[in-house]
């Protein structure tokens, strides 16, 4: 396939592994990678900017393909050293870095000094003009579908990707929803060069979790997602179960609730625990509404072939419909 995005990264496909905490590792991201997409390790899934250097050594001796790295910026009492995991990324000799949360422009001149392309994720396309702006080569828009932090505006992403396309100069990468061909399909013909999954990804042989996890999210319809933290303007959707459903309860006490009291349930040692026991009511578990479309467990190589040859299928039949001169 040819796209913008794939003349961008240097990939075979404009399939996109996003960034995932501690699920982005060396093991996950090298596979996509090989298998003619872009992997992208997680930063912060890494305790020190040390780690993620070995980390990015690790994923480079498993592929020849270029991979990415995630760095997600969000406002903190005590952030981690930013700048410093910015130099492993830098050093590491990685090209490409998606950058979500906070905007990403104090460190946008120093990769691009460095030959370093940047995809930033946004849920708005105010965001996304405004990341364009300031210099970054490619926005993944994220609709309300998709796992992890959709934003507080609720726009699906049929609706969100022909906005941002009509918007921006710089390509666009569809992101939440996407499982499948006919999502890959979808995409395109919705303007998008590309597409970004992450809980699709958590499905393959070998995403580093807990099988049980996997066969959660086989098993899990559209509706087993819920979207917790609303209270507190900063929504997640996060895979149905005891935790997340107590969090919502919590949430809807009357007069409300602080972060304070939901602590203990979310707190990120204890999802990180889960995924690696395989202990699905034991903590938060990142999901979006495409667990309704996931009904296997394949190797990264073969979902990705899969989801091309379906993608063109899909396509091809759009296309038959049209009769006559045109078509």
């Amino acid at each position: 396939m040819k796209t913008r995005i794939t003349e961008l990264l240097g990939v075979r496909y404009p399939i996109i592994q996003g960034g995932m905490q501690w699920v982005g590792r060396a093991s996950l991201a090298s596979a996509v990678s090989n298998a003619g997409g872009l992997g992208v390790l997680t930063a912060l899934t890494q305790p020190t900017p040390e780690a993620l250097a070995q980390e990015i050594a690790l994923t480079r001796e498993l592929t020849d393909q270029p991979f990415g790295v995630n760095l997600t910026i969000l406002p903190s009492i005590k952030p981690p050293p930013y700048a410093e995991y910015v130099a492993a990324i830098i050093e590491g000799g990685v090209k490409v870095v998606e950058t979500a949360g906070n905007s990403p422009k104090e460190f946008i001149e120093l990769f691009k000094a460095n030959g370093v392309k940047i995809l930033h994720k946004c849920t708005t396309v105010r965001h996304a003009l405004s990341a364009e702006r300031n210099g970054v080569d490619a926005i993944s828009i994220d609709g309300f579908e998709c796992a992890g932090h959709p934003g507080e505006d609720d726009v699906p992403g049929l609706i969100l990707i022909p906005l941002a396309v009509r918007a921006l100069r710089i390509p666009v990468i569809a992101s939440g929803g996407i499982g499948e061909g006919r999502g890959l399909a979808a995409a395109l013909a919705l303007g998008a060069e590309g597409v970004n999954m992450g809980t699709r990804f958590c499905a393959t042989h070998e995403a580093p979790i807990h099988d049980n996890i996997k066969q959660a999210l086989v098993g899990a319809s559209e509706r087993d997602t819920r979207l917790i933290f609303r209270s507190l303007k900063n929504t997640a959707r996060v895979l149905r179960n005891s935790i997340s459903e107590e969090v919502v309860s919590i949430e809807r006490r009357v007069g409300g609730c602080e972060f304070e009291d939901l602590r203990p349930l979310v707190a990120g040692v204890r999802g990180r625990a889960a995924l690696e026991a395989g202990e699905v009511d034991n903590g938060v578990i990142t999901a979006g509404q495409v667990v309704g479309l996931i009904e296997d467990i394949p190797s990264c190589a073969q979902l990705i072939e899969r989801m091309v040859a379906e993608a063109r299928e899909h396509l091809l039949r759009a296309n038959s419909y049209f009769i006559g001169e045109g078509k």
